[in-house]
C-alpha cells in the first residue's frame, strides 16, 4: 500500500478560525476548500464559538472536497488530520470527525503537525530544495531550517506570535476582520506615509512582538486624536517595523546555514510588502526568495495532506489511541522520516 503508485491523502486542518479539507495525490493539489469564522470588528475568536462554527460547517467542506476531487472514500489511502499546535477546541472538533471517517472508511489515520503542514505545502508549490523558511502566522512566528532529520527552530517570538500582534492591533483601532484583519491592514498600510518610530525588538536570533504591541495600545488613540498620524500611517509603521525584525533574523538564519534560499510560509506570508522586504535582502546576498499565494499561505486542509502524504509514504500511521490533540507541539520534535 504505502509504496502504491498513487497515494491518496485526505487532509483536516482546523487549528485556528479557518476550517478546510483539501486531499492530495502525489503533489497534485485535487481540491481544497476552505472556510473563515469571522467575527465583528474589535473582536478576536474565542474557541468555543469557533470549534462551533467548524462543526457547523465541516461534512459539508468534506462533501465539496471529494466531489471537485471527483473521488469516493473507497479512493482514499489515508486520513490525515491536524493533531497541533493550535486551539484546543477547534482541534477537537476536526480530530473527531478525522477519526470517525477513517473508521467508517476503514483507512489509517495520521496526526500532522501544523507547522511542518505548512513546510512541506511550501515546498511542494514553490519547488525550494532546501530553504531557510520563516514561518509567520496568527499563532506562530519561527526560523525554521532542516538538519538531520529535524527541522531546527533557530530564532523564534519569546512572547506572541507576529500575525497575532497585527491582530490584536487591528482590534484596537477597529480594522474589519473580513477577509482578515491583516489583508486589511496590508491594504491600510499602502496609503501610509508618515513613519511613527515604534519598539524593535530583536534578541539575538529570537524576536518580541508584544511591548510594541502595547505601546500602539497605549498610544494609538492619543497619535490618532490629535492628528500626529493617520490609522494608515500606524498600519505603514506597524508592518515596516516588525517585517524589518522578521527580515533581521531570516537573514542571521541563512548566515548561520550558509543558505541561500529563503521559503515564506504561514498566513502571514502572503503579505506582499513581507515579501518585498524578504526580496531586498535575498537579492543582496544573492539568494533566492520563495512564497505562496493566500490560497496556501493560509491554513488549509491540503497542507495538512501534503504533509500526511510525505508521512505515509515514508511509513507512518498513527493507532487510534495515540489519534489525540495537543495544543502545544514543537516543530522540532518530529522525526523527519521522510526527507534525507
Amino acid at each position: 500500500m504505502t509504496n502504491a503508485a498513487m497515494t491518496i491523502v485526505i487532509g483536516f486542518e482546523g487549528s485556528a478560525n479557518k476550517i478546510g479539507v483539501g486531499i492530495i495525490r502525489n503533489g497534485e493539489v485535487l481540491s481544497n476548500p476552505r472556510r473563515t469564522y469571522i467575527t465583528p470588528p474589535g473582536q478576536g475568536f474565542m474557541p468555543s464559538d469557533t470549534a462551533r462554527h467548524h462543526r457547523a460547517v465541516i461534512l459539508s467542506i468534506l462533501k465539496e472536497a471529494l466531489e471537485q476531487a471527483g473521488l469516493k472514500p473507497a479512493d482514499i489511502d489515508c486520513v490525515a488530520y491536524t493533531k497541533g499546535p493550535g486551539m484546543g477546541a477547534p482541534l477537537v472538533t476536526v480530530a473527531i470527525v478525522a477519526r470517525t471517517v477513517a473508521q467508517l472508511w476503514g483507512k489509517p489515520l495520521l496526526g500532522v503537525n501544523h507547522c511542518i503542514g505548512h513546510i512541506e505545502m511550501g515546498r511542494l508549490i514553490t519547488k525550494a530544495n532546501n530553504p531557510t523558511v520563516l514561518y509567520v502566522s496568527g499563532g506562530n512566528t519561527q526560523v525554521i531550517a532542516y538538519s538531520e532529520r529535524r527541522y531546527r527552530i533557530f530564532g523564534e517570538t519569546i512572547d506572541i506570535a507576529v500575525g497575532n500582534c497585527l491582530d490584536r492591533f487591528a482590534r484596537v483601532i477597529k480594522i474589519s476582520n473580513d477577509p482578515s484583519p491583516g489583508y486589511n491592514i496590508e491594504q491600510m498600510a499602502k496609503k501610509g506615509s508618515h513613519y511613527v518610530e515604534l519598539p524593535y525588538t530583536v534578541k539575538g536570533m529570537d524576536v518580541s512582538f508584544s511591548g510594541i504591541l502595547s505601546y500602539l495600545e497605549d498610544a494609538a488613540d492619543k497619535l490618532l486624536s490629535s492628528g500626529q498620524c493617520t490609522a494608515e500611517d500606524l498600519c505603514f509603521s506597524l508592518q515596516e517595523t516588525v517585517f524589518s525584525m522578521l527580515v533581521e533574523i531570516t537573514e542571521r538564519a541563512m548566515a548561520h546555514c550558509g543558505s541561500q534560499e529563503v521559503l515564506i510560509v504561514g498566513g502571514v506570508g502572503c503579505n506582499l510588502r513581507l515579501q518585498e522586504m524578504m526580496g531586498v535582502m535575498c537579492k543582496e546576498r544573492g539568494a533566492k526568495l520563495f512564497a505562496t499565494d493566500e490560497r496556501f499561505c493560509i491554513d488549509n486542509g491540503a497542507m495538512i495532506a501534503q504533509a500526511g502524504w510525505e508521512m505515509f509514504r515514508s511509513g507512518q500511521v498513527t493507532a487510534l489511541e495515540d489519534s489525540w490533540i495537543t495544543q502545544r507541539y514543537r516543530t522540532d520534535e518530529v522525526e523527519v522520516t521522510w526527507r534525507d
